[in-house]
């Protein structure tokens, strides 16, 4: 009966919280697709409504349904998650198929990364520093700021990955961070010199304040917010004179773009990154190749 869906949407986001360890984003987008998906099918079906009913002929216009109100790449995110609910389903032995199977859908048209070039990188991670020469009681501050945009552009880190960096899982002896990515994956990252240089600084003035936490990066009210982190970005762009749409996750696309502009090896950015997908990684190159194609285009002479 369409009550008891309620108690299956409630399993399956039990399902992808500790067995699949999503991240609570993905949680709510997925929970919140299942839920408004099934909301349809019960008005469409009414009383019909059963898990054999959901067959690729409703999915598909469920599809056209959708298409009216959402970006293509907001379709592509709903079906995403309706694929892994039917999945688990099938699991539970609730259907005999997965609905989804060989659904065809828009292709979403595929944006280049944005990202900062090296100059423009040098002035942000400058910038903290530049504020504490006129505030020296913002020391500590400005060393910390330095430090995360240091990690994110050292080291490649997701934003979740920065704030919920401990002390015991950063190696200043050998210039690594072990992080836990997507589904609590496990990597370790190089984090290269001059980080790991702002680190000690960092952690050397937080020792002179007293702190003995296990959180690399911290407030007033103790660990960092993702919230915070994504502030003190744009409070330094605004200082360095850079574009303001910049995001933390847009410098982990300046990480792999000069990697790979630098000759990094794409399965080594892969690794890196932490993508499952080489696919993922590949977007990297296109912005790389775009980029040398321009100079291409610009200095030699029979370019035209």
């Amino acid at each position: 009966m369409v009550n008891a869906t309620d108690d299956w949407v409630a399993a399956f986001s039990n399902y992808i919280a500790l067995e699949k360890r999503y991240s609570p984003h993905t949680q709510r987008n997925y929970e919140a697709a299942t839920q408004q998906f099934i909301e349809w099918a019960s008005d469409r079906l009414g009383d019909s409504f059963q898990w054999s009913a959901l067959d690729g002929r409703l999915m598909r216009s469920y599809v056209v349904f959708l298409q009216g109100s959402v970006s293509r790449r907001t379709l592509a995110n709903h079906m995403s998650a309706l694929k892994s609910f039917f999945r688990y389903l099938l699991k539970q032995g609730q259907v005999e198929s997965n609905p989804c199977q060989g659904l065809s859908l828009p292709k979403i048209d595929k944006k280049l990364p944005v990202y900062l070039t090296l100059e423009q990188m040098k002035q942000l991670l400058e910038a903290p520093l530049q504020t504490a020469r006129d505030n020296p009681e913002k020391a500590l501050q400005a060393w910390r700021d330095r430090a995360i945009m240091e990690v994110f552009y050292g080291g490649g880190l997701r934003i979740s990955e920065v704030v919920g960096l401990n002390w015991q899982d950063v190696d200043l002896h050998n210039g690594v961070a072990r992080v836990f990515g997507k589904g609590r994956k496990e990597r370790i990252c190089p984090l290269g010199k001059l980080c790991i240089e702002v680190l000690r600084q960092y952690r050397h003035l937080l020792s002179q304040n007293g702190y003995t936490g296990d959180a690399v990066f911290t407030s007033n009210q103790g660990r960092i917010s993702v919230r915070s982190v994504q502030l003190m970005l744009k409070k330094y762009l605004e200082i360095a004179g850079l574009p303001m749409d910049i995001t933390p996750h847009k410098l982990r696309h300046s990480y792999a773009t000069h990697l790979l502009d630098k000759g990094a090896d794409i399965r080594v950015v892969q690794e890196l990154l932490g993508h499952v997908s080489l696919s993922t990684t590949q977007v990297y190159t296109h912005v790389s190749m775009d980029r040398l194609r321009k100079a291409h285009q610009q200095a030699h002479p029979r370019a035209e």
